[in-house]
């Protein structure tokens, strides 16, 4: 399946918790549909003692969050769009329905 939302992308939470939040897209999971969303979705991870760690301790971190709870944010107008594809100059790029522009 192609997925419209790619690493570094801005985007918006529209379901969920989170509704209404926007950040950075960090890692995108085509296999589950899931992506990393910086500074959303935060969870409390439990960790041992360890040599990369030795106080352990509660530390928080991003879960992922399906990619259909998310929306891609178009950087002319900061409004939540829809994405086509088009081929432009012979290259196919992704292109914002709201305004039109190359993404």
């Amino acid at each position: 399946m192609k997925l419209k939302i790619k690493t570094g992308d801005t985007v918006r939470v529209t379901a969920g918790d989170h509704k209404g939040s926007e950040g950075k897209v960090l890692v995108v999971d085509r296999e589950k549909n899931k992506a990393i969303v910086e500074g959303i979705n935060m969870v409390s991870k439990h960790e041992k003692p360890s040599a990369k760690n030795p106080q352990g301790g509660i530390t928080k971190k991003e879960a992922p969050i399906h990619i259909s709870n998310l929306s891609l944010i178009d950087p002319k107008s900061g409004e939540a769009t829809r994405v086509g594809y088009e081929v432009r100059d012979g290259k196919k790029v992704r292109v914002s329905k709201k305004s039109n522009e190359v993404i």
